[in-house]
């Protein structure tokens, strides 16, 4: 019998650990391969953890409601595969990374760590995750008023769900917070900065409400601070003529969406021309190893995508290079409409190459973004306006009223200079400027 590790997948570039919410087989169960093990839970989304391989599970290494770090074996499967000669597998010491047996055909790096505790509190018996612990430190519940939250897990569990719940019924009941006297610090409950102490605000009168960051949030912002601490920001200008998009959008949506049964947009027409341009200039789609360039073989592009809650996520269109018009057309739907709805899957959040951000749907004409880490550019795209331009026509020039826009690039002045920056923008721009009105569906 051959042994397969099962390890908590990476659930996006700023996620570092998940919640099991529930294991769906146990020790002694069969599973098929893609067939779903367990439940997790992160900041972003929910999902489904799929069998790598068909076997059965021998060993579960962590208990429900056990936050449990990204790349942490989770389970061990044991397959029907023979392995010759395979010597009996001693357990391993969790404090240090042994060879792997020749009955292991898949391991992690990272050490195998100790199954989790539950975790209680002192005058309430029920198991809190560390993930509803964490909310509830994060919105000022005490343990006794944890206690009478209502919870909807196996033996009255309190879910993320249960805790996210009463916070926004709790917020709703509770009165206008109190502000402070002047000499007084009024957020002083907030959590402490590593470094220097933030500094106290106070206000004169009571015209002020203090509203606490979501997680989601939170990882946002650690997310950009991050970003401009690490890349050094150039961001480029250009002014694209789109009218001829206009116009063929215009005269063949309707046939495209009674074709292909999809709404087209802007978004995978322009997208379409910036995986061209990546494929002139390979080296905008890298990332940065301390003094190492990385470049990326594939073209995944990440579209940003505004949520109802007013955060934001990235997912990401994988391969893009191999998809046509109406496949790009397909995955920016499919993606945008289930980012909406919170049923993105983990692997569908990472590994992105490349960031597309349309400002224009908020009406806005250009933006300045800040690079998706660990990539190194990230482009803005604005919104379409009627403007009057020169044209350069066989009989001279003429001025005539045109569908324009201008695109943002925003890179990591580390790795891409003005030139390789200015030029990648440029031929999008060409790409855009030379779509051809006669393109047939």
């Amino acid at each position: 019998m051959a042994k397969v590790e099962l390890v908590m997948p990476k659930m996006g570039e700023s996620i570092m650990e998940a919640t099991i919410l529930k294991w769906v087989k146990n020790v002694g169960d069969r599973v098929e391969q893609d067939e779903t093990i367990l439940e997790i839970a992160t900041d972003k989304v929910d999902s489904e953890i799929p069998s790598p391989t068909s076997g059965t599970i021998t060993e579960i290494k962590f208990t429900e409601n056990t936050v449990v770090e990204i790349g942490k074996v989770i389970a061990i499967i044991e397959t029907e595969a023979s392995v010759a000669a395979s010597p009996a597998v001693a357990p391993m010491a969790e404090t240090e990374v042994a060879a792997p047996p020749a009955a292991v055909i898949e391991t992690v790096a990272a050490p195998l760590a100790a199954t989790a505790s539950p975790s209680t509190t002192s005058d309430d018996d029920r198991f809190y995750s560390p993930l509803v612990k964490n909310i509830a430190k994060e919105e000022n519940i005490s343990p006794a008023e944890l206690a009478t939250i209502q919870g909807s897990g196996g033996n009255g569990r309190v879910t993320k769900k249960d805790i996210l719940d009463y916070v926004q019924t709790r917020s709703t009941k509770a009165p206008a917070p109190q502000v402070a006297p002047a000499q007084e610090a009024p957020m002083a409950a907030a959590p402490k900065a590593p470094a220097a102490a933030a500094p106290a605000f106070a206000f004169a009168n009571g015209d002020v409400e203090i509203v606490e960051m979501d997680r989601m949030r939170k990882l946002i912002a650690d997310h950009m601070v991050m970003s401009k601490q690490t890349s050094p920001h150039v961001t480029s200008y250009v002014e694209v003529d789109v009218t001829n998009i206009v116009k063929w959008r215009d005269a063949n949506k309707g046939l495209f969406e009674k074709k292909y049964g999809e709404k087209i947009t802007f978004t995978p027409i322009f997208m379409e021309c910036v995986v061209k341009a990546l494929k002139d200039f390979p080296m905008v789609n890298v990332s940065v190893d301390g003094t190492n360039i990385i470049v990326k073989k594939n073209l995944n592009v990440g579209m940003a995508t505004a949520l109802p809650s007013g955060n934001l996520i990235v997912p990401v269109i994988k391969n893009a290079d191999y998809l046509n018009l109406a496949g790009l057309t397909k995955s920016v739907n499919d993606l945008a409409k289930r980012a909406r709805e919170n049923k993105l899957k983990p692997e569908e959040i990472k590994d992105g190459t490349f960031t597309i951000t349309n400002v224009g749907t908020f009406g806005n004409v250009m933006g300045t973004p800040i690079i998706n880490q660990p990539q190194v550019a990230i482009l803005a795209i604005g919104a379409i306006r009627k403007k009057p331009a020169v044209l350069e026509t066989e009989y001279g020039d003429v001025i005539a009223v045109r569908q324009m826009m201008f695109l943002s690039l925003s890179y990591d002045h580390r790795v891409v200079d003005g030139a390789l920056g200015g030029s990648f923008l440029k031929r999008i721009s060409d790409y855009m400027e030379a779509f051809d009105p006669k393109t047939s569906i």
